[in-house]
């Protein structure tokens, strides 16, 4: 737990801050206009906070008032002063916006690896300090260490979510950026991208893995036994006959689909190909027919 001395009040010009700290926050070169428009018209409702190093102030927290004064063109801020050192100064940075919710899983993330690689503890001691669970500093610091730096980019940028990062974590690098890929081309949901990392975890060959990337959503159906129910209220008794027919047609199809595109010819022998050539003849003529038949009732619907 982070314990400070108390804290001692005083008045410091813009110009003497020293910014080393803000290396752990999402910085931005402008403040925001919500915090301008608050400094211009009631001044500076609280003081930010610093620590001293070397007789500098080095800021803990307050950066956006800081860019907010400049952009106002005020001479001066009010600032607390707290006796910490470079372990506890860490903390106070996620303490002191913790309650706020204003620090973000990414620079909880910061502060965390540099407490365990720059300052030389461990999680557990990181958990105490931080008075939170080892499970959930373990948790902070894989997003630094073990996601895929594209998807920690978009994680940063806004473009991910905390929860579908997570679902990532799950997979080593190359899956990852797989499934971001995926997740983005599919506009999966947080609910399809969890289901979809644990069909690739359970994926047992290579085939299977390109399956559930090329269609996530029908591997997804498959592996629930299908989105159709038994009995279809809206449709006839024949209605939903077709309708099952159809289901399982389309699901085998997209099976033979990805097996033929990616390893059907180099995966048969010269003994497979003379046995099974009579049956891929039949499924290239029934195949014709259906689609015939199929093309002539799609036409046939959509005449007024």
């Amino acid at each position: 737990m982070v314990n400070p001395s108390p804290a001692v009040s005083a008045c410091l010009a813009l110009e003497l801050f020293d910014e080393r700290f803000g290396s752990y926050r999402l910085g931005s070169a402008q403040a925001s206009s919500t915090m301008v428009a608050s400094l211009r018209e009631f001044g500076q409702l609280s003081p930010v906070v610093c620590c001293r190093r070397e007789e500098v102030a080095c800021l803990l927290d307050g950066f956006q008032r800081l860019r907010a004064a400049r952009e106002t063109c005020l001479a001066a801020l009010n600032v607390l002063f707290l006796e910490v050192d470079d372990r506890q100064a860490k903390a106070a940075m996620y303490r002191l916006n913790q309650g706020s919710r204003r620090i973000q899983v990414l620079e909880e993330a910061w502060i965390i690896q540099a407490l365990v690689r720059e300052d030389g503890l461990s999680q557990s001691e990181v958990a105490v300090l931080l008075g939170r669970h080892k499970s959930w500093v373990c948790r902070r610091l894989a997003v630094l260490e073990k996601l895929a730096p594209q998807a920690r980019q978009d994680l940063q940028l806004g473009l991910l979510s905390v929860s579908a990062a997570r679902e990532l974590l799950r997979l080593p690098h190359g899956n990852q950026l797989e499934l971001l890929e995926c997740m983005r081309r599919e506009s999966l949901t947080t609910g399809e991208l969890r289901d979809v990392a644990g069909l690739l975890l359970a994926c047992s060959t290579r085939e299977q893995r390109g399956f559930v990337l090329e269609k996530p959503r029908q591997a997804l159906a498959q592996a629930r036994g299908g989105p159709v129910r038994s009995w279809d209220p809206r449709l006839s008794t024949a209605g939903n006959r077709a309708a099952r027919k159809l289901f399982w047609l389309l699901d085998d199809l997209s099976r033979m689909e990805n097996w033929l595109r990616h390893s059907g010819r180099g995966e048969l022998s010269l003994c497979d190909r003379t046995i099974l050539s009579p049956g891929f003849e039949r499924l290239v003529c029934d195949g014709r027919v259906v689609v015939e038949l199929a093309s002539d009732l799609a036409e046939e619907w959509k005449l007024p």
